[in-house]
């Protein structure tokens, strides 16, 4: 979805503890993909 948006993805990160990706696109986009696969968009009040 990000690629076809043309969208960059500036950071991914995978933690290998609690299973969660979480993936940094453009200035202001964040999303959080929990283990179960139901991702949701971030704020920055979440962080």
């Amino acid at each position: 979805m990000l690629s076809s948006t043309y969208r960059n993805v500036e950071l991914f990160r995978f933690d290998d503890k609690t299973g969660v990706v979480f993936i940094f696109a453009g200035e202001e986009l964040q999303i959080l993909v929990p283990p179960n696969g139901l991702w949701r968009f971030l704020n920055a009040t979440e962080l």
